[in-house]
C-alpha cells in the first residue's frame, strides 16, 4: 500500500489536483482527465461548441422591438375611429396594369352581326373528375396580353366557337391597343376586337382561325349552394398560366357593388387572383357555368375564399347581344320584389309572395300589389325566384308578359308592358 502511494505521488506537482482511477475492467470506457495549474494551458483536445444562446436572446429581442415599431406606425397611418374593416371590391386587374388603367378599347375590331351566337346546354351529363376537367376544358383557355400605353394587362379568355370567338373581362382590354392571345400549345395570334360591355364586364374577342377546341358553355340556374366548381387561368400573369384550382357555390345570385354599379354574380371559394379575369368557372360537369370577374379584398387584412363570376345564365343573353348589335340592349324590370321560394296556398296551388312594387314599374302599371302571389308568368308556373328570374332574362324592354296572380281568394291575369328598370 505504501508502494502504491509513494508511486501515485511520484509526478505529483505541488499545488496540483490529480485524480487517479482505477483499471478498467475489459470493455469498460472511461474517461481520464486532469485539472491543471491556474495559468497553465490546457492540453490540446477536441475544439468545444460555441453556445449561441446569447445570439438568439439577441435576435428574439431585436424582433419585438421591430414588432412593436411597426405596429405602432400601422396604427399611426390608420384613420381615427376606424372601428371596421372597410371591404373593396376590386377589379383584379391584370399583371403590371395601372390601378387607374381605363378608357375605350382602340384594339383593332372585327366586325359583329356575323350570324355567331353563344350557346348553353342545358343538359349536363356525367359528373367528371378533376383529371377530366381539365384535359378537357384547359385547351379551350387563352392568355390574354394587351398593350396598354405604357404597361401590359395580362388575363384569361375562353374560346366558345371554333371559329375562333373568345369571351373574356371587358377590363382586362380597358384602355388597350393591341391585344395578342396565347393557345394551351403556347402559340400565339393577333386578336381582333369585336364588341364589349363595361357595365357587364364582358368583351369578345376574334382571332382567324378554325377548327380551335371550343368550351361547352352550361347552365349556371342549375347551380346549386355547394356545388363542386373549377377554375383554370393564369393567377399573377403569364407564367402560371394554365393553372387550375377549385372549391365549391358559395353562394348564387348575390348582389355585388362594383364601381358604384350592381351586379349579380355567383359566389365561390375556388382561388381567384389577378390574371384569372375573363377565366371559366367550370361546374363538375366540365361546362362553363360563370367567367371569373373581381375578388373581394381587403386593406387592412388578409381576405381568401371570396371570388365572383358572372353566372352564364346572363352571360348567354349579354354576349349574344354583342355578337348581334355590338352592345348590350336594355335587361327590362318587373318592378317587383318576392320571396325566394313558393308558398302553398290551397292542396295545388302556389305562388310567390309579393313584398314590394317599385312605383311606376310595369308591375306597378299593371296594377300588382304588396301581398298579391305570383302564381305563373309567361304561361309558365313559378315557384321560385330563380324561375321567375330565368323567364325575365328572355325578356327585352317594350316585350309584353302575362302574370297569373292571385289576391284574395282568387285568381287574375295581369299583362305587364316591361320597361326600363326604375331608379
Amino acid at each position: 500500500m505504501e508502494e502504491e502511494k509513494q508511486l501515485a505521488g511520484e509526478d505529483r506537482l505541488s499545488g496540483e489536483i490529480v485524480e487517479v482511477y482505477r483499471q478498467p475492467l475489459p470493455g469498460e470506457v472511461v474517461e481520464r482527465y486532469s485539472r491543471p495549474l491556474p495559468g497553465r494551458p490546457a492540453a490540446p483536445g477536441q475544439p468545444r461548441r460555441r453556445r449561441r444562446t446569447g445570439l438568439w436572446i439577441f435576435l428574439a429581442c431585436l424582433a419585438v422591438v421591430l414588432g412593436v415599431a411597426a405596429g405602432s406606425w400601422i396604427w399611426y397611418l390608420l384613420p381615427a375611429g376606424s372601428s371596421a374593416d372597410p371591404f373593396e371590391y376590386r377589379y383584379d386587374h391584370g399583371w403590371e396594369e395601372e390601378e387607374d388603367a381605363s378608357g375605350a378599347v382602340t384594339i383593332p375590331t372585327y366586325p359583329f352581326g356575323e350570324g355567331a351566337v353563344l350557346e348553353v346546354e342545358t343538359d349536363h351529363g356525367r359528373e367528371l373528375t378533376a383529371q377530366e376537367i381539365y384535359q378537357r376544358v384547359n385547351p379551350s383557355v387563352v392568355t390574354v396580353m394587351v398593350q396598354l400605353d405604357d404597361s401590359v394587362s395580362v388575363g384569361t379568355g375562353v374560346i366558345f366557337r371554333a371559329d375562333g370567338y373568345i369571351l373574356t373581362n371587358y377590363h382586362v382590354l380597358a384602355g388597350g391597343r393591341d391585344c395578342t392571345v396565347a393557345m394551351d400549345t403556347g402559340r400565339t395570334y393577333e386578336a381582333q376586337y369585336v364588341a364589349g360591355d363595361e357595365r357587364n364586364d364582358l368583351a369578345v374577342l376574334k382571332v382567324e382561325l378554325t377548327g380551335l377546341p371550343a368550351a361547352t358553355f352550361g347552365d349556371s340556374d342549375q347551380l346549386v349552394v355547394g356545388d363542386k366548381v373549377y377554375a383554370i387561368g393564369n393567377p399573377l400573369g403569364v407564367e402560371l398560366r394554365g393553372t387550375l384550382t377549385d372549391g365549391i357555390v358559395s353562394a348564387i345570385n348575390r348582389d355585388v357593388q362594383v364601381d358604384g354599379r350592381t351586379m349579380t354574380l355567383v359566389q365561390t371559394n375556388a382561388a381567384l387572383n389577378s390574371g384569372n379575369s375573363g377565366g371559366p368557372l367550370i361546374n363538375a360537369c366540365g361546362q362553363v357555368v360563370g367567367i371569373n370577374t373581381i375578388k373581394m379584398s381587403s386593406d387592412y387584412s388578409n381576405v381568401e375564399g371570396l371570388g365572383f363570376a358572372i353566372p352564364s345564365a346572363s352571360i348567354r343573353r349579354l354576349v349574344n347581344d354583342l355578337l348581334t348589335y355590338g352592345e348590350v340592349r336594355p335587361e327590362p324590370s318587373f318592378g317587383v320584389t318576392v320571396l325566394q321560394t313558393g308558398t302553398r296556398l290551397e292542396d295545388d296551388i302556389w305562388g310567390l309572395q309579393v313584398l314590394e312594387v317599385t312605383p311606376g314599374s310595369a308591375a306597378d302599371l299593371a296594377g300588382i300589389r304588396e301581398g298579391d302571389f305570383v302564381l305563373a308568368a309567361g304561361g309558365r308556373p313559378v315557384e321560385t325566384s330563380q324561375e321567375l328570374l330565368r323567364i325575365r332574362r328572355q325578356l327585352y324592354v317594350g316585350d309584353q308578359v302575362t302574370m297569373e296572380i292571385w289576391r284574395d281568394g282568387e285568381r287574375m291575369e295581369v299583362t305587364l308592358t316591361l320597361n326600363d328598370p326604375v331608379e
